[in-house]
C-alpha cells in the first residue's frame, strides 16, 4: 500500500452552491485528517484543492460525488496536481 501524499484538485458541477456545500466538505476533509481547500467559483461549480492519501482521496471523492442533503452534483472532474506544501489545515477560501 503507498501512503505517498498525492495533491488533486476536484471541480464539482450540479447544485452546489447555497446548500452548505463547502462548509460541510471542510468539515469532512477535516475528520478525513487531508490538508488543502475548498471554495465557490464564479461558474456555478465548487472547486476542492485536497492532500493526502490514496485512500483519503477515495473517501473524499465518495463524499463530494453525495455532498450535504440539499445538494445535486452531476459531475466532478479530478486533476492530479504537483504537491506543494506547506498546506496543514483544510480552509474555505473566497469565490473565484
Amino acid at each position: 500500500m503507498n501512503d505517498a501524499l498525492k495533491c488533486r484538485r476536484y471541480f464539482i458541477s450540479g447544485r452546489v452552491q447555497g446548500v452548505f456545500y463547502r462548509a460541510s466538505a471542510q468539515r469532512y476533509a477535516t475528520e478525513l485528517a487531508l490538508a488543502g481547500w475548498v471554495r465557490n467559483r464564479h461558474d456555478g461549480r465548487v472547486e476542492v484543492l485536497a492532500i493526502g492519501t490514496e485512500a483519503q482521496h477515495r473517501a473524499l471523492k465518495n463524499w463530494l460525488e453525495i455532498g450535504p442533503t440539499y445538494a445535486k452534483v452531476s459531475n466532478i472532474e479530478v486533476i492530479d496536481e504537483t504537491f506543494e506544501p506547506p498546506v496543514t489545515a483544510f480552509e474555505v477560501r473566497p469565490t473565484l
